[in-house]
């Protein structure tokens, strides 16, 4: 039994509301539509992130969504030990870099603004005040193979996901659906959530490259259903995930769950590491980048954290 349902007084199953249904992604296939799909829920792992870095609320909401499509889209590779990047370009735009990845479950992420330029947005700024003309990168790394694909699209329309789910129609012409939400929840800690619905060709049941014709008239179903799912739904922690896809697609004869995939805040740097490299500096290198206590401070732009390697490591 899903622990975040319970009996009630008449035998029926119902969410429990003292349990939450976060950090995690619910994988799905629908075959009869050849369609296949990705439900997320953050919480914890976004608030860790997003707490490192104290951003303000435009940038704040704009990173959760950035996220949020790190794990949709990066849970969708089948090697465990590949990455998705994402990657913003900007000319004269108030966000100067977005850059996030997905590896094994783990999201990180951070943003680079312009403080003053933010300030004379609007409160509520949209894509193009943010971005100007921006382009949006999305890299898959694939560790098994050792091989990189990457698609650049403009940052059109009003949101990073509409720019990533044109991603998928230009550069890889699939047809996708990709819908997410952010919400403050009770505590006044950020909860975010998304939808990913992509087709695929008859008889294949995914892989990281596809290509597909494209006339579906099985496709316009699943759309439709999936444009009926709102931010609200996505970002109740109350919700289980199998909850939401059985709501979208409960009148299908199939719909198989396929994997949960647990996410986490993940940050590789590493103390060891980064003394290794530092090491590898010509002596009078070090000292040029040492401060007055003797230290090069080594600051990691995803954590946040500062780490201080004597220049005699």
């Amino acid at each position: 039994m899903d622990p975040r349902l319970r009996e009630d007084d008449e035998g029926m199953m119902v969410n429990d509301p003292n349990m939450t249904d976060l950090d995690r992604a619910l994988a799905f296939a629908i075959p009869a539509r050849s369609a296949r799909g990705r439900i997320v829920r953050l919480g914890t792992a976004l608030d860790e992130v997003l707490a490192a870095h104290a951003y303000p609320p435009a940038i704040e909401k704009l990173l959760a969504e950035a996220l949020t499509l790190a794990a949709l889209i990066g849970s969708t590779l089948k090697d465990s030990s590949g990455q998705l990047t994402m990657q913003t370009r900007t000319d004269n735009g108030v966000v100067q870099l977005l850059v996030c990845d997905y590896r094994g479950g783990e999201v990180r992420g951070y943003i680079e603004y312009d403080a003053d330029k933010l300030a004379e947005a609007p409160a509520e700024p949209s894509l193009f005040a943010l971005f100007g003309a921006g382009y949006l990168a999305i890299t898959f790394d694939m560790a098994s193979s050792n091989e990189r694909y990457q698609g650049i699209v403009p940052l059109d329309g009003d949101t990073l996901s509409q720019a990533a789910q044109s991603y998928f129609t230009q550069s890889e012409q699939i047809p996708t659906m990709i819908r997410t939400g952010m919400a403050k929840g009770p505590d006044g800690r950020c909860i975010s959530g998304g939808l990913f619905l992509q087709h695929l060709p008859e008889g294949e049941d995914g892989r990281e490259r596809l290509h597909t014709k494209l006339d579906h008239p099985e496709w316009e179903h699943v759309a439709t259903l999936g444009s009926t799912m709102s931010a609200d739904e996505l970002t109740d922690a109350t919700l289980p995930l199998e909850t939401l896809v059985w709501r979208l697609f409960n009148e299908e004869e199939d719909v198989r769950i396929l994997a949960d995939i647990p996410i986490v805040r993940g940050c590789r740097c590493d103390p060891d590491y980064i003394k290794g490299v530092i090491s590898k500096f010509p002596l009078e290198e070090r000292q040029s980048m040492a401060d007055e206590t003797g230290f090069i401070i080594v600051d990691c732009a995803f954590c946040a954290k500062k780490f201080p390697v004597p220049v005699d490591a």
